[in-house]
């Protein structure tokens, strides 16, 4: 059963009991009736028949790829979708939603603030997510991240493009690994890093920022 449709049913269930076993809540239109425990998103969603996350998240991201919609508009498509991959569920369906190949395009495009939502997005998406993680490492990603936070001639597009990077790298040895790989030689770090070793990663974080800000404005 949907899990919206589930809580719904015990929340009914629920609230069905406490009013039998108070005598006055079917007959006293002044009595305080037992509120019992209250309805989650989703059983609000199911019993009000709004769409799901899914399907806000599917609708964001159609919004952001069409050539009809304006670009303020995309933008705040992109907005909604960043707050909905919050939600650590939200952003392990982005799989099965298939939105991580299209997420990861708008990273090259010719828009700026496309490509600083792109990163951010990414960003928030694999932050303390291993699943996550695993995904932009298979669609490519942080060698465009890279090359976005070292050549964009854009300093928030930068930025944020490390901030998707140092999300992505901690605790995850396969995508400090591509990221080193991704760096020019002169940046890397002499010897072996363990993703698991905050401060290490941050001493190559720290270097992939001092070189974004020798980046043109």
């Amino acid at each position: 059963m949907d899990p919206g449709m589930n809580q719904l049913l015990k929340w009914s269930i629920e609230n069905s009991e406490a009013t039998r076993s108070d005598p006055t809540a079917s007959t006293d239109p002044k009595a305080e009736r037992p509120s019992g425990r209250g309805l989650n998103q989703e059983a609000m969603t199911a019993l009000m028949g709004g769409p799901s996350d899914a399907e806000l998240m599917r609708d964001s991201m159609a919004a952001i790829q069409s050539p009809d919609v304006a670009l303020e508009h995309k933008l705040v498509a992109f907005d909604n979708l960043e707050q909905l991959i919050e939600i650590v569920d939200n952003a392990n369906n982005m799989e099965s939603l298939g939105l991580w190949t299209p997420l990861t395009s708008e990273l090259s495009n010719e828009e700026p603030e496309m490509r600083r939502m792109a990163a951010w997005c990414l960003g928030t998406a694999v932050q303390n997510n291993v699943k996550s993680q695993e995904r932009l490492l298979a669609v490519n990603a942080v060698p465009l991240l890279v090359k976005l936070a070292l050549d964009d001639p854009h300093e928030q597009v930068r930025r944020k493009a490390i901030y998707a990077l140092s999300s992505e790298v901690r605790n995850y040895d396969p995508a400090l690994r591509s990221l080193l790989q991704s760096l020019p030689e002169k940046l890397r770090p002499s010897g072996s890093i363990n993703a698991g070793d905050m401060d290490e990663v941050d001493k190559v974080m720290d270097v992939v920022k001092k070189a974004s800000q020798k980046s043109p404005s």
